[in-house]
């Protein structure tokens, strides 16, 4: 009876055994014989890729809003397989580290404004042109049509991905000193600008004296009177509370800016063909909502800075053209460096979209 049931035991842990190996055989050629793929993240799997987005300014930005339609957007049509995580206030660094570590592949994405960009590619000094845009509309025909694809397209070869352009808008001028309604108000005023050559050279073309200051300590140094003013679009200007520490507003509208929306070329280059059209079509709906969320916005916040207590100027034509008139000669200093036949073409192509 012991002899049968050790018998017993033995056959049922062989078996077990043969089991175990059977099982262990067909995982391991499952394995191997599986053929290496782009890995794709998957709603089912919850492991969605995060693309990670360096925002400059704050939540209550257009340019907030818009990434965050774009994020909606790609979660949705990716069924949840990528996230789109903003980081606002320049939390992961200002708008050229932030353009710089897309090139290094360390962050994803970013839309900084054109400005800082220049040294990376020549044609985006186009936007730094005093008076180019005649108004909003022509802008987004430029933008969105061969020109502006012809700029996107140049930055491949510098690490970048340029998928569309948002709006920044505008730039105004404010300062704590005087109204200014003509040129001859801007002498001996201090007025911060960003480190652009074409900036300076504009703003000592109209007279003021230029100080390159990072954007971080403006609000500090108007409220100290280190500088007397500053100049950026209304947006930006009535978010960061400028009116708190500036009395006038003269609306120039001297430089109209682009944001750039940006990916990192390793991580376009990561994602599959239908990935990258989704991302692309988010981009198109997300900066029209952008560009309409901001021009809405923007008659509301003049009014605001109005009741806050601001002078507003808005300049009658004329009053216009002496500023148009003072800043010519910065286009014949900086054309050779923007590329004569590009300038030339932009101009013929801003001339046919404002028939």
């Amino acid at each position: 009876m012991f002899k049968k049931a050790k018998k017993l035991v033995s056959v049922v842990v062989t078996g077990m055994m043969l089991a175990t190996l059977t099982t262990g055989c067909l995982s391991s050629t499952s394995s191997s014989s599986a053929t290496p793929t782009k890995t794709t993240p998957t709603a089912a799997s919850g492991s969605a890729k995060v693309i990670k987005v360096s925002i400059g300014l704050n939540e209550q930005s257009p340019l907030y809003a818009g990434m965050k339609k774009f994020g909606d957007i790609v979660k949705e049509k990716t069924s949840n397989r990528y996230e789109v995580q903003l980081y606002p206030n320049a939390q992961l660094g200002d708008d050229l580290k932030a353009t710089e570590a897309l090139r290094m592949g360390t962050l994803e994405m970013t839309p900084p404004s054109t400005s800082p960009l220049t040294g990376i590619d020549p044609k985006l000094m186009i936007f730094d042109l005093p008076f180019l845009f005649p108004n909003k509309q022509v802008a987004d025909k430029v933008l969105d049509g061969p020109i502006g694809q012809d700029i996107l397209d140049g930055l491949t070869s510098k690490g970048l991905k340029g998928l569309g352009f948002m709006e920044n808008g505008y730039r105004q001028l404010t300062n704590s000193v005087r109204e200014v309604k003509s040129p001859a108000d801007l002498k001996g005023l201090k007025i911060r600008t960003m480190e652009n050559p074409m900036h300076l050279a504009a703003w000592k073309a109209m007279g003021a004296n230029p100080t390159p200051m990072p954007f971080s300590e403006v609000f500090t140094a108007m409220q100290q009177k280190t500088i007397d003013g500053q100049e950026n679009p209304i947006t930006t200007i009535y978010l960061q509370k400028f009116q708190e520490v500036q009395k006038y507003t003269t609306l120039t509208g001297h430089i109209y800016t682009p944001f750039i929306v940006l990916m990192s070329k390793k991580t376009w280059d990561s994602l599959s063909a239908d990935d990258q059209k989704i991302f692309l079509n988010a981009v198109n709906e997300a900066k029209v909502f952008q560009r309409q969320t901001g021009r809405d916005a923007e008659a509301g916040q003049i009014k605001k800075l109005r009741e806050a207590g601001m002078t507003v100027t808005e300049l009658t034509p004329d009053q216009l053209k002496a500023f148009q008139d003072a800043t010519k000669s910065v286009y014949d200093q900086f054309a050779d460096k923007i590329g004569k036949d590009f300038l030339a073409k932009v101009q013929t192509e801003i001339a046919k979209d404002s028939k």
